[in-house]
């Protein structure tokens, strides 16, 4: 036994490092950052993304050496509060609201305090930390991620930790389902299956997901899954499963009409019955008439009023700027504007690109949704994740390059105002849009741009 250690140190001496000096800069980021001190951000990151590139490239055949330090990673992480989001917060909020029989999409929190905050024990720190724009909106989070969040607020009683922990819990086992379902997928598809570990160890991943508690890998588990029902033929239960999906983030909605060539016409629209089936019975504990006028309005201000790390958001703004146009009102016009190309854009998709086969099903999805982010006027870190997935099961891989650059984009939070460095911006989007057209114009040579394979 001794001797086989001895061995197996030999052997992985240097990967062993690599883990061992991830597992310090993950818990130097968990435990001991401030996210105004941009440059210890950044360079902690940096270093973290080279450490996973370096192990997978090492190791990249070595599957349980990779899992074992992806999950090390995030367990360092367990207790650790989330420092580079407040929202989970609003997680709690929402959580602790369904537990006393109020839904969250009817009353906003500063209302809730305004007229008697002792409807919860810490309904005043809990409005605090999400802080005021949240408070002053209705929920935006589907009935799914509600139901956890209830589920988590339950379990943990009256502590904030306690809620933070299992939910925490929740989104790891969700990466771990991402990489059993990621891995069985990729095999189906005849690609390398050390590519899931770009997800699995990226740290823009581990700490965003784990470290900040989104819900993106929930989000994704049920995607990837539904994918691997699809590819196996259990259409009806993976219709079921891709609604829970888009019952935990609404992203996923964008790509259902992609599957009208993949299905055809009839086992499409069953497919979509089933999907519509899922969603409404999951709705239904939440049903109010004034559900849909409240949560669409919320969802609305995504659209019209925010913005945070746009790419030709910002270029079209500077340019209408010099002209003396009015910023609330070009955000609002924008916002307008930007549904309308985006459903061209997925029509565009669903009906001359053909779709018959999951490859290329997930190539489209991967266009969508990029172009998508390339048009909105807010894209938060985490959003990237999705597209980090999409393209492993493409040719692909600009979204790796972006997972890195987009933490350019946490500068604004060394600003008081968070007032955004565009110099920073422009580094990350170029760093996209060059190794995009670089891969665009390889694949291209290779005649393996259009292809449906």
């Amino acid at each position: 036994m001794i001797q086989r250690t001895v061995s197996y140190w030999k052997l992985h001496k240097i990967p062993m490092l690599m883990v061992l000096f991830s597992i310090l800069f993950y818990m130097a980021f968990g435990y001991d950052l401030d996210r105004a001190d941009f440059i210890k951000l950044l360079s902690l990151y940096s270093v973290l993304f080279f450490l996973c590139y370096k192990l997978i490239q090492f190791e990249k055949w070595n599957f349980k050496f990779l899992a074992i330090s992806g999950t090390l990673f995030r367990l360092m992480l367990l207790f650790a509060e989330p420092n580079l989001s407040q929202d989970f917060y609003r997680f709690i909020w929402d959580g602790q609201l369904i537990n006393n029989g109020i839904s969250p999409y009817l009353h906003m929190p500063k209302d809730l305090i305004i007229g008697g905050g002792q409807i919860m024990h810490n309904a005043g720190e809990l409005v605090s930390g999400m802080g005021s724009l949240s408070a002053s909106n209705y929920s935006n989070y589907p009935p799914l991620n509600q139901i956890i969040f209830a589920l988590s607020t339950w379990l943990a009683g009256k502590s904030i930790v306690g809620s933070v922990l299992v939910m925490r819990t929740i989104i790891i086992l969700s990466d771990l389902g991402i990489l059993y379902f990621g891995r069985k997928l990729l095999q189906k598809l005849n690609k390398s299956t050390h590519l899931i570990f770009w997800y699995f160890l990226n740290p823009m991943v581990i700490l965003e997901l784990t470290g900040n508690l989104h819900f993106e890998g929930v989000m994704l588990f049920f995607f990837i899954w539904s994918i691997y029902l699809l590819f196996i033929n259990k259409w009806l239960l993976a219709a079921i499963v891709y609604a829970f999906s888009i019952s935990i983030k609404l992203v996923p909605l964008l790509f259902l009409p992609l599957f009208l060539k993949y299905f055809g016409i009839k086992k499409s629209l069953l497919f979509y019955g089933v999907v519509g089936i899922t969603l409404v019975l999951l709705v239904l504990p939440f049903h109010s008439p004034e559900l849909a006028d409240n949560y669409l309005q919320t969802v609305g201000l995504w659209f019209s009023n925010f913005e945070f790390n746009a790419g030709l958001y910002n270029l079209i703004k500077k340019v209408a700027l010099n002209f003396d146009a009015k910023p609330w009102e070009l955000i609002k016009d924008y916002g307008k504007i930007t549904p309308i190309v985006v459903i061209a854009l997925v029509a565009l998709f669903a009906f001359v690109r053909n779709n018959k086969k999951i490859s290329s099903l997930m190539t489209s999805m991967l266009w969508v949704l990029t172009l998508y982010y390339f048009l909105s006027a807010t894209v938060h870190p985490w959003y990237i994740i999705f597209l980090l997935v999409l393209c492993l099961f493409t040719e692909f891989r600009f979204p790796i390059v972006w997972s890195f650059s987009v933490i350019f984009s946490y500068w604004a939070y060394s600003n008081e105002g968070f007032k955004e460095n565009y110099w920073l911006l422009s580094i990350e989007y170029i760093s996209v849009y060059g190794f995009m057209i670089y891969e665009i114009v390889r694949l291209h040579n290779k005649k393996l741009l259009f292809s449906n394979n």
